[in-house]
């Protein structure tokens, strides 16, 4: 039953009686739709014969799922249809039909072709929410193109915002083409079911990776759409903040420091017992300051490489600077907090256990819940189709052809 057909008894989990068919693929879809299974929705991942295309890319890691699957893809159930079939066409349409939710990432038009597109189903199921996760948005002249994160990196201007002069435009070090869309998409798709509460109606969304990159380069823009003047490359540093930038320490790490106020810069200089840089006619303003960067940067550094790490990281709790350590992976980890707020465990029998990071919210009454590890291919198929059967949405004869029932 859906949430909009419940009232009464509060929900045991944020999302309970919410069906998600969730056609996605990769990281940008399935990321949303994982986060949503987190809150309780019943996430049904359908996926071709021979699965999505993430149980194929990375490492395996667990049992035969790929690191990248396995980070996506928890609390999900997955079915596995044909959508070259009318089996598994007619079997999708009835997932959809019962369904609150509907997420794809397919290329632009696929879904339409398909007959699996917002506006046929919609007709069937007019509370219908359809979200598509897409590279350029649906009405884009390059709609057609493909899109991955480091193209998207690119078109977006974000590597123009990363890398020194020396190294050029860089991407980021994570998956930000990615990354991003499936937050937008996850916000999206709550605020349609709280409107579908009032206009008992759905609607279609259309998230573009393109437009979601350009947004993160708030508040870089303003300043670039006002006086037509591109940030320059600045590598860890900053274009109108000084000091602001990574140095290293006498045992070869590196520290960052952020002095986005004159009072933190006081205290960084009182830290260092360089007073007399609060003096200087060269540092006595952050305008001074930027103007000087390389000058200043060569003096906190050369203060810097005097100790090691240990001793500043001391100094900056004590004093309380804004500044902190360049951690490495082996500390994030290994930090106790960390394990304790952001680390979950999957288990599968004959498997073992993995760990997986939390979706980062904490609710104090409905705490999101990590409930199953990521689905084995067509794990439930046969359930799912009986569940269709059982609402006679399909015929008791309907088979959806798994990959198992192929090998038979």
């Amino acid at each position: 039953m859906s949430a909009r057909a419940r009232t009464g008894n509060a929900a045991k989990n944020i999302l309970d009686g919410i069906r998600i068919v969730d056609f996605t693929h990769m990281v940008a879809g399935p990321l949303s739709t994982m986060i949503l299974a987190d809150m309780g929705a019943d996430v049904i991942k359908v996926e071709p014969p021979d699965g999505e295309t993430s149980r194929h890319l990375g490492d395996v890691v667990f049992g035969d799922q790929t690191d990248y699957f396995l980070s996506l893809n928890r609390n999900k159930r997955s079915i596995v249809l044909d959508l070259k079939s009318e089996e598994g066409l007619q079997a999708a349409k009835a997932l959809i039909a019962t369904s609150d939710i509907v997420v794809e990432n397919f290329r632009a038009g696929k879904a339409e072709k398909m007959g699996l597109g917002y506006k046929a189903m919609a007709s069937q199921n007019p509370a219908l929410i359809y979200c598509s996760v897409n590279g350029f948005g649906s009405k884009s002249r390059f709609r057609d193109k493909p899109a991955l994160d480091p193209i998207i990196q690119a078109l977006s201007g974000l590597m123009n915002l990363t890398g020194t002069p020396e190294t050029g435009p860089l991407k980021t070090g994570f998956l930000i083409g990615d990354f991003v869309p499936p937050l937008f998409a996850t916000i999206g798709l709550l605020a349609a079911l709280y409107e579908r509460q009032i206009s008992g109606k759905g609607q279609f969304l259309d998230v573009a990776m393109l437009d979601s990159l350009v947004f993160t380069m708030i508040p870089r823009e303003t300043r670039f759409l006002a006086n037509g003047i591109p940030p320059r490359l600045v590598g860890n540093g900053h274009n109108q903040l000084a000091p602001a930038n990574t140095y290293y320490t006498s045992d070869a790490r590196q520290i960052v420091v952020f002095c986005h106020t004159p009072k933190y810069w006081h205290m960084l200089a009182r830290m260092l017992d360089r007073e007399d840089l609060m003096e200087d006619v060269r540092f006595v303003s952050n305008a001074a300051r930027v103007a000087n960067k390389a000058v200043l940067d060569e003096i906190l550094e050369a203060e810097f490489l005097r100790k090691p790490l240990s001793h500043w990281l001391g100094l900056i709790d004590r004093d309380g600077v804004t500044a902190g350590p360049v951690r490495t992976l082996e500390e994030v980890f290994g930090d106790e907090e960390v394990q304790q707020n952001m680390l979950a465990s999957v288990s599968r029998s004959g498997v073992g256990h993995a760990k997986v990071l939390r979706t980062p919210i904490g609710f104090g009454r409905t705490p999101l819940q990590i409930h199953s590890a990521p689905p084995m291919l067509g794990e439930h198929t046969e359930e799912i189709l009986m569940e269709l059967k059982a609402r006679r949405l399909l015929p008791h004869d309907e088979r959806s052809r798994s990959k198992e029932d192929d090998d038979e």
